[in-house]
């Protein structure tokens, strides 16, 4: 489990959560079976996304971030519910670079250029997307971005994850500050004072840091409540019933012309990689269920 602050200035001006991510990585890390430099860059977005869908409202609200890059990595892809659970995967888990100069890992690279697209999903007729250019692959960097174009936000995102040389996570994580409506010119100014103190934010965890620690750090000579700090996961919620109804999507004929070439035919999770198998009794099941549900 990982644990997400959430704390805002006492003069209404910036609102800024920490996350250690390291576990939700981990996790993540050990369903897609990810080469170094996937993991980083499949980390960070997870992180982000983690951090982004816990500034939604309401329960049932989600938000889609998706990394469209043109780099090895492929797309990059990741949900998160409002109290800031995620789940998502990398295109090409695979994917691995030679690190830079600084012997650190090539995210950039591996990410490429493209867009990012999110869609946050808060239970109106049509969900908000949110779509701006990958400016840098660092993902850090294009987080901010967004909020810059698309939701004229003005904020500060950190992220960072270390792997170790077996490839598991050594230390993840990231904090985003948002400034909110007629913020203070002194504590804009302090904020942007304090900035050296959080780069390298996977650094700072891997020391031992806490959350309430980097905030601090953060917010140094800013005076702040924490709100309240919690448990967050990588949770996948696939299930057999899900992936039924999925598969009923598919036309009659499509349907047919599966199951004339085989017994049974086998769903993946592209989240945890889970397996179901349904045979055409299986869909006919479901299809009736479907029909009934909708009939009421």
């Amino acid at each position: 489990m990982g644990k997400l602050l959430r704390g805002m200035s006492r003069d209404g001006s910036a609102q800024i959560l920490v996350l250690n991510s390291r576990d939700m990585v981990q996790k993540a890390i050990g369903y897609h079976g990810s080469a170094p430099t996937a993991s980083a860059a499949l980390g960070r977005v997870l992180t982000a996304t983690s951090l982004m869908a816990s500034t939604l409202k309401d329960k049932g609200n989600s938000i889609t971030v998706n990394f469209r890059g043109n780099g090895p990595c492929g797309h990059i892809l990741a949900v998160g519910d409002y109290k800031g659970n995620v789940k998502g995967y990398v295109q090409n888990p695979d994917a691995d670079l030679p690190r830079k100069a600084n012997g650190k890992l090539d995210v950039a690279a591996a990410v490429g250029t493209g867009t990012l697209n999110v869609v946050k999903d808060t239970g109106e007729k049509e969900p908000y997307i949110g779509i701006v250019d990958i400016k840098t692959g660092e993902i850090a960097e294009d987080i901010t971005e967004y909020f810059a174009t698309s939701e004229q936000i003005p904020s500060v995102c950190s992220l960072g994850v270390l792997i170790s040389g077996d490839k598991s996570c050594r230390a993840a994580g990231g904090l985003l500050i948002e400034l909110l409506p007629f913020a203070s010119e002194n504590t804009i100014s302090q904020i942007e004072e304090n900035l050296p103190s959080i780069s390298g934010i996977s650094s700072l965890f891997d020391k031992g840091m806490t959350n309430r620690e980097i905030a601090d750090l953060a917010f140094a000579d800013i005076t702040y409540d924490i709100f309240d700090e919690y448990e967050v996961a990588y949770r996948c919620d696939c299930s057999r019933d899900r992936m039924g109804k999925a598969l009923c999507t598919l036309g009659p004929y499509e349907l047919f012309d599966l199951f004339s070439k085989q017994k049974e035919v086998e769903l993946g999770c592209q989240f945890c990689n889970m397996k179901y198998k349904f045979t055409a009794a299986d869909v006919e099941k479901y299809r009736k269920l479907k029909k009934a549900e909708e009939e009421n």
